[in-house]
Formats: structure tokens, C-alpha cells, sequence
């Protein structure tokens, strides 16, 4: 495993992460512990998690599934989004009361002492930052996370953390998470660029957009039963299911089976040829995912391969004319 440092931080990561979305719903116990293991055998160090993924479960499969090897995972979790449909609202966001309550929340149900990476799992615009920072350093000196990140937060948000850091006298931020993918290139005009400059590591989540990019979805056909829009995934609706993304993801496809590889590793080493980027989230749903996402990982990819994606979706903007993703909503039209 070729691992890399995290930003200008000091800690090393596998480019891939196993990401636990699906944990504890969609993928069982059983499955998730053979996917956790087949990872650790290849050399993946690096595992993310939530605490709203189906209300903590995730949490607490990987806790038991790397309790006798803790220390030779870097395991990222976050808050900020409401953990079941009845939270009340200080059971969410990023209150003082909240972090502390969360991170010893996360710290039973993953049966450990300490988190890696604690992220802000979104931006709340409403909410004071300083106070959410405040926490995040005291629970820093208290042992209980090492670093700390955001995601699904706007350039202007993560520069605006560093300078809140800096006149605090306390840590940066060691990640950001955008959605990155070919499909969703936006991350690219400043997400990106503003985290190089500060020395912030890039764990883009999404690189095969939500499965669109796997090539199992046809243009003009209904998606399976059994995947993601198939099952009306809230997300995948409000983002990847576009038309443009589709003839993309087909053209991916076919370029790749020419190169006598997979869509999935193509789209997969694509985010990780950006040298800015430290590492992708793969999630998968079964071991078969798995085990194609890590065929990224011995995938080269070249100039040829690099001109193609960029004449089917331009530099910085999305496939979709226009499109935006809810998670990161246009801030700048306030009307009198």
C-alpha cells in the first residue's frame, strides 16, 4: 500500500478509505466485518463513519470489527446532522453541549478511547463557528479526537475556520470532504485549491457519484430494483441521477473496457490523480464493491485518459449545466 500524509499533517493514510455508509442497513453485521477484514488484509488503514449513519449503528459495527487492531486504524466520524428522526434540536448541529455530548456517544458505541478525525458534517450558517472550535480543541487536550475536518463545506467557510483558528491559538483543520467525482467537478474551482494552500488534506467522498459512475446504469432504461436509484435514495435524486451523467458515466465506460479495465476503477484512480487529493471514500454495499473499488489502486492513468474525462465535462463545473448540489446551496442572493 503506497500511503500518503493526510494534508502536511504527519499522519499516513491509505488512498482508498472504506466508507461505512451503508453499514448497519443496507449491508449486515455479517458482511460489513468481511468487508473491514479484506480491507485491513490489503493494507486500507483509513475508515469513515457518522454518527447519523442508521442512527450509530455503523459506529458500533466497526468498533466491535476493529477492536482487537485499533490502533492501526485511522477511524473518522462526525455530527452535526440530527442522529434519529425525533432529535431535538440540540441534539444536532454544533453547539458546545452537542460536540461533547456526540464525541462521548461515538466514544461507547465504537468501544474506544479516542477518535482520529472528527469532522463537521456540515456547515450550518446560522450557527457561531468559534464555539464548535472551542469544543473540538478542548476534547483535542482531553485526549479524546487527534484531528479534526470538515465537510460539505464552501472554500470561503474552511479559510474563514483557519483564520477563527489561528486568532484562537488553536489547531487547523487537518481534512476537508468535498463530493468530488468526474460527473461533479466543482470541488476543482476552490474547495480544492483553498485546502492546498493551507496545507489541508482532500478526502473527496462519492468518486463513482453515487454508483452512476459504475456504468450499471443505462440512459434510456429504469434503474435495477436492487441499487441505489433503484431503491429511491434520496441523495443520489437530489444529485447524480441527471441525464448528462448518465451519457458520462457510458462514455466512462466504454473508454475504460477499451483500456481493458472497469468504469469503477477508472473513476475511482481519476480522483486519486489529483495531487491535492490525500484519498477517496468508497462505500460499498457488498464485498463484490469492494473488491472492484480496490482495483483503482494498481490503475495508471495518463494524459490520453485525462483529456478524455475533461471533453465530456469541463474543468470546475458539473456535467449538468447549472446544477447545484443542496449541500453546499448558493449563499450570495440575499433579496431586500
Amino acid at each position: 500500500m503506497n500511503y500518503r500524509y493526510l494534508g502536511r499533517s504527519a499522519l499516513k493514510v491509505s488512498p482508498l478509505c472504506l466508507g461505512a455508509m451503508m453499514f448497519g442497513g443496507e449491508t449486515d453485521e455479517p458482511t460489513s466485518r468481511r468487508i473491514i477484514d479484506k480491507a485491513a488484509a490489503a493494507g486500507v488503514n483509513f475508515i469513515d463513519t457518522a454518527d447519523a449513519y442508521h442512527a450509530g449503528r455503523s459506529e458500533q459495527i466497526i468498533g466491535r470489527a476493529i477492536a482487537e487492531q485499533r490502533d492501526r486504524w485511522v477511524v473518522a466520524t462526525k455530527f452535526g446532522y440530527p442522529s434519529s428522526a425525533t432529535a431535538g434540536p440540540n441534539e444536532q448541529g454544533q453547539s458546545r453541549k452537542w460536540i461533547m455530548q456526540n464525541v462521548e456517544g461515538a466514544l461507547k458505541r465504537m468501544g474506544t478511547d479516542f477518535i482520529d478525525i472528527l469532522y463537521f458534517h456540515r456547515t450550518l450558517t446560522d450557527a457561531p463557528m468559534e464555539e464548535g472550535l472551542r469544543a473540538v480543541e478542548d476534547l483535542i487536550r482531553q485526549g479524546k479526537i487527534r484531528y479534526y475536518g470538515v465537510s460539505n463545506f464552501h472554500a470561503w467557510r474552511i479559510a474563514e475556520m483557519v483564520r477563527i483558528a489561528d486568532a484562537l491559538g488553536i489547531q487547523r483543520p487537518t481534512v476537508s470532504q468535498p463530493v468530488y467525482n468526474i460527473v461533479t467537478r466543482g470541488a476543482e474551482v476552490e474547495q480544492l485549491p483553498v485546502a492546498g494552500n493551507y496545507g489541508i488534506g482532500v478526502v473527496p467522498y462519492s468518486p463513482l457519484a453515487r454508483g452512476v459512475l459504475s456504468g450499471k446504469y443505462g440512459v434510456d432504461t429504469p434503474p435495477a430494483a436492487d441499487s441505489r436509484a433503484g431503491r429511491g435514495d434520496k441523495r443520489i435524486q437530489q444529485t447524480e441521477w441527471r441525464p448528462e451523467s448518465l451519457r458520462v458515466a457510458q462514455a466512462i465506460a466504454d473508454h475504460a473496457a477499451a483500456r481493458g479495465t472497469t468504469s469503477i476503477a477508472f473513476a475511482i484512480a481519476w480522483v486519486l490523480k489529483n495531487q491535492l487529493v490525500s484519498a477517496a471514500i468508497a462505500g460499498p454495499r457488498t464485498e463484490a464493491h469492494w473488491d472492484s473499488y480496490m482495483q483503482a489502486l494498481a490503475l495508471e492513468l495518463g494524459p490520453d485518459d485525462e483529456q478524455l474525462v475533461d471533453s465530456l465535462v469541463v474543468p470546475g463545473h458539473a456535467s449538468t449545466h447549472g446544477f447545484t448540489d443542496p449541500n453546499y446551496p448558493v449563499e450570495g442572493r440575499c433579496v431586500r
